[in-house]
């Protein structure tokens, strides 16, 4: 490699590589604190553990299902319209 792909290599990898952390650090955060919150919650709502394993299997397998077909159209709408979207359909559920 000549020493600009090297230079853009290294540029590239100490700006991307931190925030990709942060975001595995984020991500794997969110997984534990649904055990957390199984543990008071499952009291408070009188649910079993299996009850409450197999409601936050389907919200993962919809969340699954639905990721994809969701960025899809946020790429032929764009940001501002999908996001926007999504901000009303959130607010349009009743509380």
């Amino acid at each position: 490699m000549d020493p600009v792909e090297q230079r853009t290599i290294a540029k590239v990898t100490r700006r991307i590589v931190p925030f990709l952390m942060l975001c595995y650090f984020v991500a794997y955060l969110d997984r534990v604190n649904v055990g957390f919150a199984a543990l008071s919650m499952n009291k408070a709502l009188g649910i079993s553990a299996t009850a409450f394993g197999f409601g936050a299997g389907i919200f993962f397998f919809s969340y699954f299902v639905f990721e994809v077909p969701s960025n899809l159209a946020l790429e032929r709408f764009g940001a501002r319209k999908w996001i926007a979207r999504i901000m009303m359909s959130w607010a349009s559920c009743p509380a």
